[in-house]
């Protein structure tokens, strides 16, 4: 991490030629533009950097789309602007002299653009914060990787290419260490810049791995998921290799993002710890009432995209329950730890995820219990996919219609953001249905 005075004087030195200002769009993706040190320091430092409103207002092929109130033809696609949060500044160690910042979204005027990923969650932590609470949460991510390059993998129309390890290599020190070339890499630039990296294991998919880093403040945590997910892919392509955080990559395991969410009270104690049943306390139970309360309406924000939903098959360790359980990883929220560790694992969310959305959502849920003393339903034990509870939504579409009628999430983060988000789910269907797959040219070609 660097100070504003350590890069102005590795800018005067010639240490640092280039400041990386970067926002996350509606995909969880890193966009922005790469700026001279000097000019950054001088100029864009005070005044932000500007970019065109479509950036988070388009699909993930960069089309623009119909259907967005911030922006359009008919509102003339005009600038926002990056204001940098300094407190993110560090250098970014697989590029040369180069440094990188996470920006908050602003209009022109300097008010707020209330649809940025950043800012919902900014918004939902300043709820909690009401409450006296301060969130904390490590995100787990799961890839595969490939020995196939992206440009190779594009040409092959992404069929048939070469993954890191043959077989399922979960928890295989012979498997991961195989892969060590890129994986010490990816770990040692994430260490350099400012990441706490705890580990990395083997996974079950043919090439899976999973990269875990301490535990941080919820926002912290965030910016740091979506630079990790940039920085690897820009290792694994310098290597000539790839990597996929598709949520499900082909019939086996798919890629998931496990959310571990604790809290903490106004004087930095775990506030999940208590005399109640279980060792919980009064807000750990009503949180986790409140997270099973929304998670139908909220599932879009932990599953954006039609790929998403292919994970939640019974026996996968995907969940398909709406069901909580101690160390029960069949459940959608599994209790783990105790004493101060004591903590929830939201395991719901796919590798696609976006980091900032994932963790608004599961804060507005807990605080809808917490708001509302939400009872607490008695965990399941055994496998919950045999569990008699309520289901997750098994379609993007499903999940849209639900985020959209859904009078909670309106409240919790108004229409303006309701209502964007189902557009971005309506666009990706769109496309979809619109597709002919290989899948149907397959099966209909001559048997039909």
């Amino acid at each position: 991490m660097l100070s504003l005075d350590e890069l102005r004087r590795l800018t005067t030195e010639g240490e640092i030629d280039t400041v990386i200002v970067a926002i996350t769009d509606v995909q969880g993706r890193l966009q922005g533009k790469l700026l001279g040190a000097e000019f950054f320091v001088n100029e864009a430092l005070s005044h932000g950097a500007e970019g065109c409103n479509y950036l988070l207002a388009v699909d993930v092929e960069m089309n623009t789309v119909e259907g967005y109130s911030m922006s359009s033809w008919e509102t003339g696609y005009g600038d926002m602007v990056f204001s940098p949060d300094i407190s993110t500044l560090r250098r970014i160690p697989w590029l040369p002299a180069t440094a990188l910042v996470v920006c908050d979204v602003l209009w022109t005027d300097g008010s707020p653009v209330v649809q940025s990923p950043r800012q919902i969650l900014k918004r939902q932590m300043n709820r909690l914060s009401d409450q006296g609470l301060e969130a904390f949460i490590g995100t787990e991510l799961e890839f595969i990787t490939f020995n196939t390059s992206y440009e190779e993998a594009f040409d092959l129309g992404y069929q048939n290419l070469e993954p890191s390890n043959r077989y399922n290599v979960d928890y295989s020190l012979l498997g991961s260490t195989r892969v060590e070339p890129l994986m010490r890499k990816i770990r040692n630039s994430m260490a350099g810049a400012g990441f706490y990296v705890e580990g990395i294991k083997g996974e079950c998919n043919p090439g899976q791995h999973e990269l875990t880093f301490r535990y941080r403040e919820a926002l912290a945590t965030c910016d740091n998921h979506s630079i990790f997910k940039y920085g690897a892919k820009a290792i694994a392509a310098q290597e000539d290799q790839a990597i996929t955080f598709m949520a499900k990559y082909n019939q086996l395991e798919g890629n998931s993002c496990h959310i571990h969410l604790s809290l903490n009270d106004a004087e930095g104690k775990p506030a999940m710890v208590g005399d109640g049943e279980h060792g919980f306390s009064e807000i750990m139970e009503q949180f986790i009432a409140g997270l099973l309360a929304t998670m139908p309406d909220l599932t879009y924000f932990l599953a954006p995209n039609i790929n998403s939903y292919k994970r939640f098959a019974k026996g996968s360790f995907a969940p398909t329950a709406i069901a909580w359980g101690f160390d029960n990883r069949s459940c959608a929220v599994r209790v783990v730890g105790h004493g101060s560790s004591l903590r929830t694992e939201i395991r719901v969310g796919g590798a696609d995820l976006n980091p900032y959305l994932a963790t608004a959502a599961l804060i507005a849920g807990g605080l809808h219990g917490i708001e509302n003393k939400l009872e607490c339903p008695p965990p399941v034990s055994g496998s919950a996919y045999d569990a008699e509870v309520q289901q997750l939504p098994t379609t993007l579409a499903e999940a849209s219609e639900l985020l959209d009628g859904s009078e909670f999430a309106r409240t919790a983060f108004g229409d303006e953001v309701v209502d964007h988000y189902v557009n971005a789910a309506w666009i990706e269907l769109e496309a979809f249905n619109q597709t002919v797959t290989d899948w149907e040219r397959k099966r209909g070609f001559e048997r039909l």
